[in-house]
């Protein structure tokens, strides 16, 4: 068994909140160019910004990631990329 002293548990501690608190701001400074309608993958799932579908839209899907009311959000469909908040796509799927 490892011997930590309290200075050595706390410099760990500290780096890792910064790791992960750095980690966090970089994954969402990736996701900053909206998906435009002529990308493959936004053509393969039917990608709309404004969607056709009542009641369905990306504001309302599972898949969509950051905070609500945001016009353009992350989504796991689309890694990197903001999807239209009234925007749809073929993986719509009920949030809950």
């Amino acid at each position: 068994m490892s011997n930590v002293n309290r200075r050595s548990f706390f410099k760990i501690s500290a780096g890792t909140l910064i790791g992960m608190t750095l980690g966090g701001v970089s994954l969402r400074a990736f996701a900053a160019e909206k998906v435009k309608l002529d990308d493959p993958m936004a053509a393969a799932m039917r990608y709309t910004h404004k969607s056709e579908v009542e009641g369905q839209n990306c504001g309302n899907c599972n898949l969509i990631q950051g905070e609500d009311g945001q016009e353009w959000r992350p989504c796991a469909i689309f890694p990197g990329k903001l999807v239209a908040n009234e925007g749809w796509c073929a993986a719509w799927v009920k949030k809950v």
